[in-house]
């Protein structure tokens, strides 16, 4: 373990911050803990880390200690909404370098306007629990390496990483799949949280996109959604990304928040 002592600034805080383990750091003001800094590597190699301080001071110095410790580039999420948080992020040197919106989609077809939607030709719709894995896997990985040699990863939300080969797909059962000639061209997964399902990836194969297939899948998702008595689900976007937005949009999606990630390095 190291500590940094940080003599008394402008605001008359005098704080020690300790790295603990690892990844953790804490900062000490008059013999109380009072922050606490983490880090952690992502699946996709990228290293995120986060602050919890009473003050600014503690943050203030946690964050320049984790900078000073850890290699760059480092990472951080703040919500859109905390200006606070953002302007303690900025202090440290992060900006910012990607922005995700927050949508809550309905899920009734009169709602969406999804209730006769028309596949194309030779199109079928899989419904979620009935996709068969070993396809499934492979077009998973297909997109996932036209994503790497496009966008890259590190544009990529969060949470959609890349995961070592063989296991790209944690849960086939909550894969929705677009079917063309019986070849998979085309993905949706609704992940299951404690408020409400989560349209957790949206993605069709490079050369089938602009066909209608994603909201031909959303189509199939949010209504058996309704169906179970879910009136709503959560998706997230990044704000970079326009047919996204505009598939979204056009289902009566309501954007509720967002969120930024910060980078330094």
């Amino acid at each position: 373990m190291n500590s940094v002592h940080f003599a008394p600034g402008p605001d008359g805080h005098a704080v020690v911050v300790t790295r603990v383990a690892e990844q953790q750091w804490h900062a000490v003001e008059d013999g109380r803990v009072v922050g606490r800094g983490d880090a952690a590597h992502r699946f996709d190699g990228r290293l995120f880390v986060s602050v919890d301080a009473w003050h600014g001071a503690a943050f203030d110095r946690l964050a320049a200690a984790m900078v000073a410790d850890l290699p760059a580039p480092l990472h951080t999420v703040v919500d859109e909404a905390d200006l606070d948080s953002t302007a303690n992020w900025q202090r440290a040197g992060f900006r910012i370098g990607r922005r995700e919106r927050e949508y809550l989609v309905p899920t009734d077809p009169e709602a969406t306007g999804l209730g006769s939607v028309r596949l194309p030709p030779g199109m079928t719709i899989v419904p979620a629990g009935e996709a068969q894995e070993g396809p499934l896997r492979a077009l998973d990985r297909t997109i996932r390496d036209e994503v790497e040699a496009t966008l890259g990863w590190r544009a990529m939300p969060a949470e959609v990483l890349p995961r070592p080969a063989g296991s790209t797909v944690v849960d086939p059962s909550k894969y929705v799949v677009a079917a063309e000639s019986g070849r998979y061209v085309g993905l949706l997964r609704v992940a299951t949280v404690p408020r409400r399902p989560r349209i957790g990836l949206i993605a069709v194969r490079a050369d089938r996109q602009r066909r209608g297939i994603a909201r031909a899948m959303l189509a199939q998702a949010l209504g058996s959604l309704h169906r179970s008595g879910e009136a709503t689900a959560w998706a997230e976007v990044d704000e970079s990304n326009g047919p996204a937005r505009a598939l979204f949009g056009g289902v009566g999606a309501q954007r509720v928040g967002g969120n930024l990630e910060l980078v330094r390095g």
